[in-house]
């Protein structure tokens, strides 16, 4: 929730993000998120105070914290009556879960979440095995040996 105004690139259709380790990432924003954030900066003045430079703000006119975002998820989830407690960070796992599924593409999805190594990747993803392994032998150089390799 740490998304400032400067940090959205309408034009170039893509965020600027500070993530672990201080890393900072350029991810791509589709078009509904962004026909959206239009909508929300419409308003946005009436809440923000004239020098805020968050994103995200709340009724008290100040950044909205990460604690706010973790409860307004698991209200919503509860509304929802979800089996499983909605968070954040499920949304994170959510979206390298879909995109690995749809894709297959391995690299990207650890380019997106901003992984170091591959593995982590593919720890972080809930995918079934075969699936993971198709994945992983597409995108890893090294993952299928040739047939004149001494085992």
């Amino acid at each position: 929730m740490n998304l400032n105004l400067g940090d959205i690139q309408f034009d170039e259709r893509q965020v600027r993000v500070i993530g672990k380790g201080n890393k900072e990432r350029i991810l791509p924003v589709g078009r509904m998120a962004l026909e959206w954030l239009g909508k929300w900066l419409k308003v946005r003045g009436t809440l923000a105070g004239p020098d805020e430079p968050a994103l995200f703000v709340s009724k008290q006119q100040r950044r909205i914290s990460h604690r706010s975002v973790q409860l307004r998820l698991a209200q919503w989830g509860g509304r929802q009556a979800l089996s499983s407690h909605i968070h954040p960070h499920k949304l994170r796992h959510s979206f390298a879960t879909h995109m690995l599924e749809s894709s297959g593409d391995l690299r990207a999805v650890q380019e997106l979440l901003g992984h170091a190594d591959l593995a982590t990747t593919q720890i972080y993803t809930h995918l079934d095995f075969q699936h993971l392994a198709k994945a992983y032998d597409q995108a890893h150089p090294r993952a299928k040996r040739s047939k004149d390799e001494d085992v």
